[in-house]
């Protein structure tokens, strides 16, 4: 379709957003997403700007039988906001936060990001639970769980979902609550964007200002060390303390030491949102067990601390993600991480444990779509490295380290960490949640309109 197209002279007619085809100059710009890997080519992309133009550019593609994709941040690691010729939901104008502290609430358009959510919240001294980079759409990490530095304190991002405006297959708007459409809030809690489109999401927010964190590093060579005493140390440490471990590559700059840099090395990234006057005798432990070769963990502002690693993950970078549910890091998979993870390629890849325990398992695995409450940890593997030349090798390392991990796991996967895998990994992913899922798929999505996403069929549609 072309711009001059009548169908595309009536869609614009109908929307307060731009309509992009391929004829248009900003196309080639506005159809790329996070990950320079993907390179997919859209008929259309819709620019929304309010909830009408999503109505609009939903009830286009029924008409016209396109292919829908539904675009916020995106950050998803398979490049699921974009599709080949069909038509791109863009939410990038619906960009607006209302934060009500007497009662702790935000409210978030559906294409904010976080650092959108947290620069609307800092000043009241809140933040909502969300991830560990800012640039991450709220949408997307959302429908997903959302797991980051608040989750052993306050759960999941999830967990703190108040209600949620979308608009549904048919065109329809509604809202999903506890008190609203229950079956379709408890979907959308884990299920990703099987179910609609997210036009705005509400929030509980959390006294959550300034923060005793940052990384710690070790020698590569005491890895095993810090792995063994890690893995014992987060599933008994107080819920105020939260911290993800990680293989890396020391970037080359401040606030590093350049004796460090590119340096490949193992490391902690805290996060304590207890009272300041505790944060040292918290830490007593974690200094007490091993003495990092640099330690930078101090008060810093929630904001600094979601942006900190921004730098690393700029847009563009190619990049080939794998993940994985833990239980428990045995000795066995210790030796595959010495293995694999001192072989990272480059100061943009990454290897992480991110700890689900304390507040998040306090709900059960049946009372979200988000099936595994009982794991410990969600890993995740990425390969990112910005020169194209370099995309077997960063793939080849993801795989192979994965692979090696693989029979160590819990069997199903972070829906937000994972590629486009197929039918069977994500009914992995949600165990016995997706016979549940599949049916409110079947109730509000039955022909399957929605399935550029981590895919949940409705009951009537057989595997191709």
């Amino acid at each position: 379709m072309m711009s001059s197209d009548p169908m595309i002279t009536q869609l614009k007619a109908e929307l307060r957003g731009a309509v992009i085809t391929p004829d248009d100059a900003t196309y080639e710009d506005v159809r790329k997403v996070h990950n320079g890997m993907i390179d997919k080519h859209p008929r259309l992309i819709v620019r929304c700007t309010d909830v009408a133009d999503v109505i609009a550019a939903v009830r286009f593609a029924r008409a016209h039988d396109l292919l829908a994709s539904v675009r916020c941040g995106g950050h998803n690691a398979g490049g699921l906001g974009v599709c080949d010729n069909g038509l791109v939901i863009d939410l990038s104008g619906l960009r607006y936060t209302e934060v009500r502290p007497q009662n702790s609430a935000v409210r978030a358009g559906g294409g904010c990001t976080w650092a959108d959510v947290d620069h609307a919240t800092h000043p009241f001294g809140l933040s909502v639970p969300s991830g560990v980079v800012s640039t991450t759409g709220v949408g997307g990490l959302t429908l997903g769980g959302g797991l980051g530095y608040l989750t052993r304190k306050y759960g999941l991002t999830i967990d703190n979902l108040l209600s949620a405006d979308l608009v549904l297959a048919d065109g329809r708007f509604t809202t999903a609550s506890e008190r609203q459409n229950e079956d379709l809030f408890w979907a959308i809690r884990g299920g990703g964007g099987n179910f609609g489109v997210i036009t705005a999401f509400e929030f509980r927010a959390h006294p959550v200002h300034t923060n005793y964190a940052g990384p710690t590093l070790w020698n590569i060579d005491d890895a095993p060390k810090v792995l063994a005493w890690y893995r014992d140390f987060i599933r008994e440490a107080p819920e105020d303390l939260n911290g993800f471990f990680a293989f890396l590559v020391v970037p080359p700059g401040p606030p590093f030491p350049e004796h460090l840099h590119n340096r490949p090395m193992c490391g902690i990234v805290w996060c304590y949102v207890g009272p300041m006057d505790a944060a040292e005798e918290t830490f007593r432990p974690v200094r007490g067990f091993l003495a990092p070769a640099l330690d930078l963990v101090g008060p810093i502002p929630h904001p600094v601390l979601q942006s900190l690693f921004d730098p690393l993950v700029p847009p563009g970078l190619l990049g080939y993600w794998k993940a994985d549910f833990i239980n428990d890091i045995s000795d066995g998979a210790i030796e595959q991480h010495m293995k694999h993870g001192p072989k990272i390629p480059n100061m943009h890849s990454a290897m992480h444990l991110y700890p689900i325990n304390g507040a998040a398992h306090r709900v059960g695995r049946t009372d979200t779509a988000w099936s595994y409450r009982d794991a410990t940890w969600a890993a995740v593997i990425a390969g990112l490295d910005p020169n194209p030349a370099n995309t077997e090798s960063i793939t080849r390392w993801t795989k192979e380290y994965w692979s090696a991990l693989h029979p160590y796991s819990a069997g199903g996967a972070y829906v937000n960490f994972m590629m486009d895998e197929g039918e069977d990994r994500v009914r992995a992913t949600y165990r016995e949640n997706y016979d549940r899922l599949a049916s409110i798929k079947t109730k509000y999505d039955p022909d399957n309109f929605f399935r550029v996403n981590q895919n949940i069929r409705p009951h009537a549609e057989k595997a191709s």
